[in-house]
């Protein structure tokens, strides 16, 4: 199990079994909560946490892997987090369309010769 899954557990767990606020105070999309929820459920081989009317529930599972992962979390190195980096990129200029290539020697296509 990695750090990180236990430690977006616990913060759900904090927060109430609610997700979207667990998700905005981790400061990750909610699908990568719903991700990492996933993939401890699957290591653990038990549902975590289960629906209960309008809520969710822990399951004993969960319960017990809640401690197991407060433990791990407080053993494990202390580690800086991660900067947050904006979405996106610089974009790169165009260089249009239909530009035929420079040949040494040529005249350029693209540029009238110049009348004498």
């Amino acid at each position: 199990m990695k750090i990180i899954d236990l430690r977006r557990f616990v913060a759900l767990v904090d927060h109430g079994l609610h997700f979207p606020r667990a998700a905005e105070e981790l400061g990750i999309p909610l699908a990568a909560l719903y991700t990492s929820i996933e993939k401890l459920d699957d290591e653990t081989g038990h549902p975590l946490i289960s629906k209960q009317g309008a809520g969710f529930q822990l399951t004993p599972a969960g319960a017990l892997l809640l401690d197991e992962a407060r433990r791990r979390i407080a053993d494990a190195p202390a580690s800086a987090p991660a900067p947050k980096v904006a979405a996106g990129g610089k974009a790169k200029a165009s260089k249009g369309k239909g530009r035929a290539p420079i040949v040494k020697g040529q005249p350029k296509p693209y540029k009238k010769r110049q009348g004498r």
